[in-house]
């Protein structure tokens, strides 16, 4: 896919000044939008807003593709593209939305940049933008097509079954739609489930899938979220805290996600695991499925967390690390390391892999706060795991995906 020649001239002339204003233009971009579309906030996350996320992952993800379309020696921004869209089929944007957010981006582009648009310059860029767009229209309709959706009516019900208390802020909610059957996932997958507040407003929120295919129920493990350094607290996470018990019914989005086990299931290559904190939800889906379908493949699990009593799932994860022939599990806590009552004694302080012994021909899963995941993977490839053995999931916007050497 390339852009009209004239175009792409225009685009290689103004990337930089697009570039430098970006996040600007995102700022201007959202109160605009949300102001004509107040429907638009049910889809939107608040905090990543509050905080400024979204606002950066939508400026980056823009800028990425409009440079690797006037650059040959760009990356390939197809695993980016194919991630973006797996987070809008699980909040359930439609087609008809790529028209609303083109006709308000393109108007904060010449808010920001005043005289410097021409019409030559806003006929580039918009091209620029439906490129983006059609893409990403394609591919979630293929998502929809696949999970069996109607993108028009995306969310089903489903009622609690289970509630069990992992630790003082993380929960496990096991689920059974209302109807019909539990929808087929990849292990490592997500769900959005999308609660109304009490301020009258409703959000969704993704949450990893974190039991293995099992055909009857899913289950989800949750953190309630706390607001550090002026922060809110999570509106969603909060309101489940405190509302989901068994009988409540929620709505649920078809899972979704493209940092999936399928693929490396078949083979014996050694699998590495690094989690920190709620990022051990995908890694104990992995493990669980792992455990049933290879219990001979050769594991090797790294975790840190606050404490052994913050670390959630760890009674099913040290049952399946002890139901396989060769998994092996190293935890960090940042306190009380020598007292707690792991398999392998636990390290004190923050995660360290520089001394761990990795198989070199490991594929690695990670999931954990993005400077976390940057130490790590820094780590796993001066021990030699090539680069594109190395996978990862983020929660909330990927600030990471475009850049991930950085």
């Amino acid at each position: 896919m390339k852009l009209h020649p004239e175009n792409e001239a225009i685009v290689a002339a103004t990337a930089g000044v697009v570039a430098e204003n970006a996040e600007a233009i995102t700022k201007v971009f959202y109160p605009d939008m949300f102001e004509a579309h107040p429907e638009l906030l049910n889809v939107f996350n608040h905090a990543n807003q509050a905080i400024g996320e979204q606002q950066k992952a939508l400026a980056a993800s823009v800028v990425a593709f409009a440079v690797q379309l006037i650059s040959p020696d760009a990356p390939d921004f197809t695993p980016v593209m194919q991630r973006i869209a797996h987070k809008h089929v699980s909040l359930g944007i439609k087609a008809p939305q790529y028209t609303i957010v083109g006709k308000y981006l393109m108007g904060a582009i010449g808010k920001v940049l005043g005289d410097a648009v021409t019409p030559e310059v806003a006929a580039a860029w918009d091209e620029v933008y439906w490129l983006f767009a059609t893409q990403l229209i394609a591919e979630e309709a293929k998502l929809y097509a696949q999970g069996g959706t109607d993108p028009e009516s995306p969310w089903r019900e489903y009622r609690v079954v289970e509630r069990f208390e992992e630790s003082d802020e993380v929960f496990s909610l096991l689920l059974a739609p209302l109807e019909g059957n539990v929808p087929s996932h990849r292990t490592g997958q997500y769900v959005a489930i999308e609660v109304d507040l009490p301020n009258g407003m409703r959000q969704p929120r993704q949450y990893t899938i974190s039991s293995g295919p099992r055909g009857d129920s899913l289950r989800v493990t949750i953190k309630r979220v706390r607001g550090v350094n002026g922060a809110p607290d999570g509106a969603v996470s909060g309101w489940l805290h405190e509302n989901a018990k068994p009988g409540t019914v929620l709505r649920l989005s078809q899972p979704a996600g493209d940092v999936v086990l399928d693929g490396r299931a078949d083979t014996d290559s050694p699998i590495v695991l690094v989690s920190a904190g709620i990022g051990i939800t995908p890694v104990a889906a992995i493990l669980e499925d792992l455990s049933r379908r290879q219990p001979d493949r050769t594991v090797r699990l790294f975790h840190a967390d606050k404490s052994h009593a913050d670390h959630a799932l760890y009674d099913s994860l040290r049952r399946q690390v002890l139901a396989m022939s060769d998994a092996k599990a190293q935890n960090w806590y940042e306190k009380d390391a020598d007292k707690a009552p792991t398999l392998h004694p636990a390290k004190e302080g923050f995660m360290n892999l520089s001394d761990v012994e990795v198989p070199g021909d490991a594929e690695v899963f990670m999931c954990g706060p993005l400077p976390f995941m940057q130490i790590a993977r820094k780590s796993l490839i001066d021990q030699g795991i090539p680069s594109e053995n190395i996978h990862y999931e983020v929660f909330g916007p990927d600030l990471w995906a475009q850049n991930p050497d950085a």
